[in-house]
């Protein structure tokens, strides 16, 4: 059977920088075979990967080129991606290295787990790295990643406990048969979550879900829950009571609560994200987050605020400026797609 490419270029809030991004999808929509017809040709040759896969690990190249190899490797799936995205978690970059994993996660691919474990159990590697790697083997959701999941479940760094207890509690769900019959809502950015949105959820006001997702005595899965339900809807007043979670929760409710406000890219929570990344005191894992969510929004007030932070002490929200930044440039430009790492490889 042959198939008809057709590329569709879209914006949408499944992260290039782990919260959003343009992107094209590339769609094969099957036809009538022809008699004799030969096997459609792949999207890229080992040799193209190879070259792609050489600019992804070059420092010296610059790191908004990095990012686009990596997610033109990442669209482009099979176990040689997934081979050339694992060789650069030699890199300096805790940026680099967090997306990385986040793409290993996305793709879905069983034959990252051991890349990921080993990143998980290197106590001398960046916590949101380790946190990135354990959410990603969640995110391919294969039970044979347990075992060390709940180990982890109880490592000293808080980000990399609370990553591991989420991963295997949706995990789990995964695995239960119950879940099957729970009515979600739709995901609009087609990522794969930590967790769920919740069950039911027409049933649920903006004030039910905003009262569990700030509620610290509530599991934090079920705090996801809400969060991931209330980011489904977008409008204004969920992304008000999504933004109030900047206030409250750990290092990593208070990061994943700036991911998916990047997804949702609403001027509404501009406000919140700028104090958040104002804050010295703050996690360098939410200030990054924030960073990246306040390029996705993309207007004038949040390109000025990231143009103050282009020279930020932490590394990690420096590199997310620049990234960020880039995005928005491809955003006003001509160009086709971000990913493009087949045009730009050589």
């Amino acid at each position: 059977m042959s198939s008809v490419i057709v590329i569709v270029r879209i914006r949408r809030g499944d992260s290039l920088l782990h919260g959003w991004c343009p992107l094209t999808l590339t769609m094969k929509i099957d036809e009538v075979p022809s008699a004799g017809s030969a096997p459609a040709a792949p999207l890229a040759t080992p040799e193209q990967l190879r070259a792609i896969g050489a600019v992804l690990r070059d420092p010296a190249r610059p790191l908004k080129e990095r990012f686009r190899a990596l997610f033109t490797l990442r669209n482009l799936p099979g176990a040689q991606s997934v081979q050339l995205i694992s060789e650069a978690f030699s890199d300096e970059s805790a940026l680099l290295k967090h997306e990385l994993a986040y793409c290993l996660g996305q793709m879905g691919d069983r034959a990252a787990l051991p890349v990921l474990t080993t990143v998980l159990e290197n106590t001398a590697e960046n916590p949101m790295v380790r946190h990135e790697a354990g959410e990603a083997m969640g995110a391919i959701g294969d039970p044979s990643a347990l075992p060390v999941l709940t180990r982890l479940c109880s490592d000293p760094t808080p980000e990399v406990a609370e990553t591991c207890q989420l991963a295997v509690r949706r995990i789990k769900w995964l695995q239960d048969e119950q879940s099957r019959k729970e009515r979600l809502s739709e995901n609009p950015y087609a990522s794969v979550d930590p967790a769920p949105p919740a069950d039911e959820p027409s049933q649920l006001s903006c004030a039910q879900l905003r009262a569990t997702l700030l509620d610290d005595s509530v599991p934090l899965f079920e705090r996801y829950r809400a969060m991931f339900t209330l980011r489904n809807r977008g409008d204004a007043e969920s992304v008000t009571a999504l933004a109030d979670g900047l206030r409250c929760g750990s290092a990593l409710f208070r990061h994943e609560i700036a991911y998916v406000l990047g997804q949702v890219a609403h001027p509404a929570a501009t406000k919140q994200l700028e104090t958040s990344l104002r804050d010295q005191h703050e996690s360098d894992m939410v200030r990054h987050e924030c960073a990246e969510a306040l390029g996705a929004i993309g207007t004038p007030e949040c390109l000025q605020l990231l143009s103050e932070y282009g020279g930020d002490q932490a590394r990690v929200v420096r590199e997310s400026v620049e990234v960020a930044l880039d995005m928005c440039e491809y955003e006003q430009s001509a160009a086709f797609q971000y990913a493009d790492g087949l045009t730009t490889s050589s």
